[in-house]
């Protein structure tokens, strides 16, 4: 019998681990097959909500947020390509690269969630920006995203050029930060049962079993 499961995934666009925790899940729901039947909703958090148009560099930001040095942020980048590549995702970002803000993205995905395509739009998000080096924060950039997964190139521009769903996404944030979300990823299964970071496929696989034996207990 398959055991229905309710994931709340929250995340940020310009969050490497969060990549790496949606393709653990992905793999572990998989690896699960008929023994769940998943949904999966994307809910925002950002990292950086007080981030310029213009953006920063990746080396200057990690540098003032977390006190790395350049060296300690390259390795941690290699540290994460080697993981992606494990999983079939490309990370290309370099010492060059930038950080965005992601508020945009998350009003689309909002409106992507509604439109029954948001997990398609969460991964060319996450390919745009950590495979292709493109810049998030761009409307015209993220109205051709949007358009590739199969949504309305017109509606998204019209909605990223008014503030369309922004308060829907506050709400949203506010909501997960009032329950305790700090960091992301952050997985919430059925409500009540959370798993935090980038975590291997066995793990996730593990913690959904638990979850479907205490289900039916």
């Amino acid at each position: 019998m398959s055991t229905p499961l309710k994931i709340d995934f929250v995340s940020d666009v310009s969050c490497p681990w969060c990549v790496i925790g949606l393709r653990g899940l992905t793999e572990a729901l998989d690896q699960l097959g008929d023994e769940v039947q998943a949904e999966i909703h994307f809910q925002p958090f950002e990292l950086n909500p007080d981030m310029p148009a213009e953006g920063q560099n990746i080396v200057e930001h990690i540098s003032e947020k977390y006190g790395s040095s350049a060296e300690e942020s390259q390795a941690n980048r290699a540290r994460i390509r080697d993981m992606g590549a494990e999983l079939g995702f490309a990370f290309r970002t370099d010492g060059q690269s930038r950080i965005y803000n992601t508020f945009d993205a998350h009003r689309l995905l909002h409106w992507a969630g509604l439109e029954g395509l948001q997990f398609n739009l969460k991964e060319a998000l996450f390919k745009a920006y950590f495979s292709d080096g493109q810049d998030p924060s761009d409307h015209a950039t993220l109205a051709i995203i949007a358009e590739s997964v199969g949504l309305d190139i017109k509606r998204a521009a019209e909605i990223l050029a008014s503030d369309e769903y922004a308060a829907e996404v506050r709400e949203q944030e506010q909501l997960w930060v009032s329950r305790g979300v700090s960091s992301v990823p952050t997985i919430v299964f059925n409500d009540q049962y959370a798993v935090s970071g980038g975590q291997p496929v066995e793990t996730f696989v593990g913690a959904i079993r638990q979850i479907i034996r205490e289900s039916r207990s």
